[in-house]
């Protein structure tokens, strides 16, 4: 018995042995695996850390633009304003001319019209509704509209003169 102990306790001393070869090289292959890994994330690291620099100057290059551009805008802001009214006066001098020649062509198709006869009672009752109510308003507004449109006139034509110079 003292044989198959003896040589029960060789097997497992060489099945030891075995084991720690085996967890020796595994250790080793492990370590160098670490060391690599551990380079690499140096390299990383170091890679992080200049693109870090590199994103910063990117973004303060980035603000600078971003407020260049606000400055700019705030100094353009009254010129687009003055362009807007400018747009909408021209509108209104150009719809208050269209109104006052209007007025006048109408003036001259009819000027015969400001005498009242028979005749034009006549040509009055054949009228339709829409000449009707144009003629009534001239009857009634024309003088004082006529005279307030040329002092408008007058006005946008003294304001376009001084924005001109």
């Amino acid at each position: 018995m003292s044989l198959i102990w003896q040589l029960s306790v060789a097997v497992i001393a060489l099945a030891f042995v075995a084991l720690v070869i085996f967890l020796i090289k595994t250790l080793k292959a492990a370590e160098n695996s670490l060391d690599k890994t551990s380079q690499t994330l140096q390299e990383v690291q170091k890679t992080i850390d200049e693109l870090t620099y590199e994103v910063k100057e990117v973004l303060r290059h980035a603000n600078g633009i971003t407020e260049d551009v606000q400055y700019k805008m705030k100094q353009i802001d009254p010129v687009i304003e003055t362009v807007k009214n400018v747009g909408e006066i021209l509108n209104e001098v150009t719809l208050s001319a269209k109104q006052v020649s209007t007025a006048l062509i109408e003036r001259f198709k009819k000027p015969t019209e400001v005498r009242v006869s028979t005749k034009d009672a006549a040509r009055a009752a054949l009228q339709t509704p829409s000449e009707k109510t144009v003629q009534s308003y001239e009857a009634t507004y024309s003088k004082k509209n006529s005279a307030n449109w040329m002092k408008w006139i007058d006005l946008a034509a003294g304001a376009w003169h001084k924005f001109r110079h």
